[in-house]
């Protein structure tokens, strides 16, 4: 099941029409493509306009750009929560004529900042963030303040709509690299040899990453409505999935699905699914404000409370004695 485009806060009006070689994503001082003229008139027409750097597009001191490389030199969400996407939203509200249909759209997705019910904070809105998203808001809003948003450039605003990109924010893989990595996955191998592909994969991306530093991944975000509105699981009966390589986002069943049968996806990938119950709660509580009760974690109750992380430690205590093991804990 596809989300159709109305539901995609996307490039593209027609994305059949996309071709699997065509990239629409901005990357540093590369010129967004298109996959059609009606395509870039789209994104001009929806917000484009107000992003758009012209001749300043090298210009340090241009207010977006400044937001950039601040961004770029905090980055401590992942990826998927990006500051331009932010942005659009911005853009997107400001060029619009029927402004209502734009917040009404964006009001749709949960951007809750803490779980009181629960007593949990989002870990990247606590007191050690503030400086830096005190510097993000007030580059924000030198260079996209509009009085019909003055809500979302106030402390509390910016919170809301960070915390609404960082939980909502999805990211499109559609890079070679990511696609052979996920055709690696589909691979039905025997055991070992699954675990050293495995290996061999993170490898390849660690070395990959000393050469070109933590926006390797960043191959776009996007929020989707539908997507969006469905429930986590640590067992999926479904995924998100980008196969023709644009933007359309699929939703695809990995299981037969009953009626009235609800529709989960996991908010965790692959390897953060098989961590310890205790490492999957700890990044869904700090990352998405609640607490995971599904047939897994039911499952799981009575585990130790310790992470995967500890769990390798504890393996590790017998192979180290001395300087080594507190060199290797202080490492940790």
């Amino acid at each position: 099941m596809a989300a159709p485009i109305n539901d995609m806060f996307s490039f593209c009006v027609e994305p059949s029409r996309v071709c699997s070689y065509v990239e629409v994503r901005p990357v540093d001082k590369i010129k967004v493509m298109y996959c059609s003229g009606e395509c870039r008139q789209a994104a001009l027409e929806q917000y484009h306009q107000v992003l758009c750097t012209g001749p300043s597009r090298e210009d340090p001191e241009h207010p977006l750009n400044k937001l950039q490389e601040a961004w770029r030199g905090i980055h401590y969400p992942p990826e998927t929560c990006s500051i331009m996407l932010m942005a659009r939203m911005v853009a997107s509200v400001k060029q619009a004529r029927d402004k209502a249909h734009w917040l009404n759209l964006f009001s749709q997705f949960c951007s809750r900042t803490a779980n009181e019910e629960e007593e949990i904070a989002h870990k990247l809105l606590g007191e050690k963030f503030q400086g830096q998203l005190g510097l993000l808001r007030n580059l924000f809003a030198t260079a996209l303040y509009d009085d019909n948003l003055s809500r979302w450039f106030t402390p509390e605003g910016f919170r809301s709509l960070f915390s609404l990109v960082g939980t909502n924010g999805q990211g499109i893989g559609t890079s070679s690299l990511s696609q052979w990595v996920h055709g690696c996955d589909a691979q039905d191998l025997p055991a070992q040899q699954r675990e050293q592909l495995d290996a061999f994969i993170d490898q390849l991306y660690k070395d990959i990453e000393k050469e070109t530093g933590d926006f390797l991944n960043c191959e776009g975000s996007g929020l989707y409505l539908l997507q969006s509105s469905c429930n986590h699981s640590c067992l999926p009966n479904a995924e998100a999935s980008f196969p023709e390589n644009n933007f359309f986002l699929h939703l695809t069943a990995l299981c037969d699905i009953r009626p009235g049968e609800e529709i989960c996806i996991s908010y965790l990938d692959c390897c953060q699914r098989e961590r310890s119950r205790h490492s999957r709660l700890k990044i869904l509580r700090e990352n998405y404000l609640f607490t995971c009760s599904c047939p897994k974690c039911v499952a799981q109750m009575d585990e130790p409370d310790v992470t995967s992380e500890e769990e390798e430690e504890d393996e590790a205590e017998g192979d180290v004695e001395g300087d080594d093991l507190e060199d290797e804990m202080t490492d940790v």
